[in-house]
């Protein structure tokens, strides 16, 4: 199973001023992490409670059609594009870029078994979108636009460009090449989709997007490019079994969700560094940040009192963050707690050539990358305890699908635990819809005329150089 070691941030180790008795703290707080573990698990199949992610790996009737859809359009594509921002794009990339061997995109047909090469169009830079659009075989492409309200602005301005592109290409054709993940029942893109006559997958009710990678925002891509989903949902059972558990002595999600709690409320760091040492987890540290940051940045809390509360977080990557950000977080600001993202067995080895002799680098020759990766990882670990500076570590086995769905529950379980600690709604996400309120007020949108007229009001004071 997935581990943490919290040695790190024990006051023995780093100081009383910076660390946490652990121990205590564990014993202040087992009741209470008793009763949100089993809250959490008593309310995940009512309606209204936004807990149906917890069901996720559970959902046989999605993984069947999945996997159904993915045998059936097997061959016909060598591009697959997902229309997605946050949420509905985030955990996905994250997955595959883990999964899939390194540079998948530039792999031969042949390299890639067949299975179709995956890009994400992550935002609504023209240039970007673009020189994409300009490279891609759209009749070899197939599309998956995903938004479960359906109005999102950005996905949606992101399909009528390829729809209008696919069409005039096509013909009527091009609605083989479409599908559409969204809300069952309501929103612009499904009833869209029931017009142009789309395949369509749901997303069920009481899933945030940042939530859903588990559904078939996640599951149908993955599935798409081969990677093995049954082994990902058995990680997901697996870990979900572990964390039912309401001991907080043998629950790592309760254990480092109740750390960041109290570093950030009682010792002052209220910024949360997800810093994975391998290349092919960077895009989890992105993933994390979404699911931290919306979850757990709260102006109210459930009882309508202003906290302003949540951890910043802040994507690392090691070793390349060594040499940019170590500086700032061993010697700068004391208010950060580093979250190590290790590997304990990388799919290949990588030896030095021993050719320089007698110079002062001939100490590397022998050895492997591998082992030059772990010394900097323990040795920025080392360095952090000499500036008192708290940091976890948590260790995965292997990169298969199996640990990714361990290692991505458990932290949406921790998210879910650190939410009720501070007494917010972790699902909610008001700031949000504001700055989506406005741009639909900006773009002219019916029914946003009053909201325009303020932010022209606003924006008005703009100064141009």
């Amino acid at each position: 199973m997935i581990e943490l070691n919290y040695r790190n941030v024990k006051s023995e180790i780093i100081g009383e001023e910076n660390g946490l008795n652990i121990e205590e703290e564990f014993n202040n707080y087992k009741d209470t992490i008793h009763q949100i573990i089993a809250d959490l698990n008593s309310n995940k199949d009512k309606p209204g409670q936004n807990l149906q992610w917890m069901n996720l790996g559970y959902n046989e009737e999605t993984i069947w059609y999945v996997k159904e859809y993915a045998a059936m359009v097997e061959n016909r594509f060598d591009n697959v594009l997902i229309l997605g921002l946050g949420g509905s794009e985030l955990g996905g990339q994250a997955v595959c870029e883990a999964l899939l061997p390194p540079y998948w995109n530039f792999l031969s047909k042949e390299q890639r078994n067949n299975y179709p090469r995956i890009f994400f169009l992550d935002n609504i830079d023209p240039d970007q979108m673009n020189s994409l659009l300009n490279i891609l075989d759209l009749k070899k492409t197939l599309v998956n636009v995903i938004t479960k309200s359906g109005s999102t602005a950005e996905v949606m301005a992101q399909y009528m460009i390829l729809k209008d592109r696919m069409e005039k290409e096509l013909c009527d054709d091009y609605r083989k090449n479409v599908i559409a993940t969204t809300d069952k029942n309501v929103g612009i893109l499904k009833q869209l989709s029931d017009q142009e006559g789309y395949k369509t997958f749901f997303i069920p009710d009481d899933v945030a997007g940042r939530f859903s990678v588990f559904s078939a925002v996640g599951l149908l891509p993955f599935s798409l490019v081969g990677i093995n989903i049954d082994e990902i949902t058995q990680g997901i059972k697996d870990m979900d079994l572990a964390l039912k558990n309401t001991d907080i002595n043998y629950n790592i999600a309760a254990q480092n969700a109740l750390i960041h709690y109290l570093m950030n409320t009682k010792k002052g760091k209220n910024i949360s560094v997800m810093m994975p040492y391998s290349s092919r987890l960077r895009y989890i540290a992105d993933w994390y940040c979404q699911l931290w940051a919306e979850s757990l940045g709260k102006q109210k809390d459930k009882n309508n009192n202003t906290v302003n509360t949540g951890q910043t977080p802040i994507k690392a990557i090691g070793v390349t963050d060594q040499h940019s950000q170590i500086q700032l977080y061993n010697e700068g600001p004391n208010d950060k707690i580093i979250n190590f993202l290790r590997v304990k067995e990388f799919d290949t080895n990588l030896e030095i050539p021993n050719i320089f002799e007698y110079t002062g680098i001939s100490y590397l020759g022998g050895k492997t990358i591998n082992k030059l990766l772990n010394a900097e990882a323990e040795s920025t670990m080392a360095s952090l305890i000499d500036y008192k500076r708290p940091n976890v570590t948590i260790s995965i086995p292997k990169i298969t699908p199996y640990y990714m769905g361990q290692l991505l529950y458990m932290f949406e379980v921790q998210t879910a635990i650190t939410g009720a600690l501070y007494n917010i709604d972790a699902y909610d996400q008001p700031g949000v819809e504001q700055s989506k309120n406005y741009t639909y007020a900006l773009m002219g949108r019916v029914g946003y005329e009053d909201s325009a007229n303020e932010l022209k009001q606003k924006l008005s004071d703009t100064i141009i150089i």
